[in-house]
């Protein structure tokens, strides 16, 4: 039985897991010489819930995908375009977020015959989102919205420390995709997501970062962000 000394180390040590900070300094990224981003330095703290805006093409994909270069061990990726296989159900394609924290047999047999535990995990998420009725259908069968929601719940569902997501409610009705933000903020400790929509944005998250052209143009909380800084984010290049 565990003293009261290690059972606070242990507590401890599984608090200090949830305490990953998000961090850049100087980095660049160019392709065939063209620089995509230039000297980003950001720092995101755990807990917090971040958002990227900016035209396509600013480097808000990029600055994604760096930052879970960086973090591949504590994060989940939302994708653009879903990351699915079309051929697997929807309660399969979830439980792919965790393919890497069980054993093979445990894997196989959950492919052959869905696992009670894993079901009892899985459904809710999918309820949350709205999509529990498609658990058992493939998702070629889904509509482009129900994909996203599944690739929202499948990184729901790796239970990461960071949830990165790039236009994860982008083909979401309006009223529908601040639902699924909010989930998302409630279901994640830190989060980071790029986003096109600017009001939906502004409007779901308390810290705007606005990229231009592979550069910061400001880090503000988005009660600071001013039309005047939105039309100089947006401007023709």
């Amino acid at each position: 039985m565990l003293c009261m000394a290690q059972f606070w180390t242990l507590l401890s040590n599984w608090e200090s897991l949830r305490t990953n900070v998000v961090e850049l300094e100087n980095v660049s990224v160019s392709y065939n010489s063209h620089p995509v981003l230039k000297e980003i330095t950001l720092r995101v703290d755990p807990g917090e819930k971040v958002v990227l805006i900016g035209s396509s093409g600013a480097g808000k994909t990029t600055l994604l995908r760096k930052i879970y270069e960086l973090n591949q061990d504590c994060s989940a990726f939302i994708h653009q375009d879903y990351a699915l296989v079309p051929q697997l159900s929807v309660f399969h394609n979830v439980c792919i977020g965790r393919l890497d924290r069980n054993g093979t047999l445990h894997n196989f047999l959950n492919l052959v015959k869905p696992r009670q535990d894993e079901l009892g995990r899985v459904e809710p998420i999918l309820e949350s989102l709205g999509v529990s009725e498609k658990m058992n259908d493939r998702v070629s069968e889904l509509s482009g919205g129900q994909q996203q929601r599944v690739s929202v719940a499948r990184a729901i569902y790796r239970n990461a420390e960071v949830i990165l997501g790039d236009e994860p409610v982008s083909a979401i009705d309006p009223h529908q995709a601040g639902t699924v933000l909010e989930l998302l903020k409630a279901r994640s400790h830190t989060l980071i997501l790029a986003m096109h929509d600017v009001s939906l944005a502004v409007s779901h998250f308390e810290r705007v970062v606005g990229l231009r052209q592979g550069e910061i143009m400001f880090d503000s909380a988005s009660a600071n962000v001013t039309d005047t800084l939105l039309t100089d984010l947006y401007r023709p290049c």
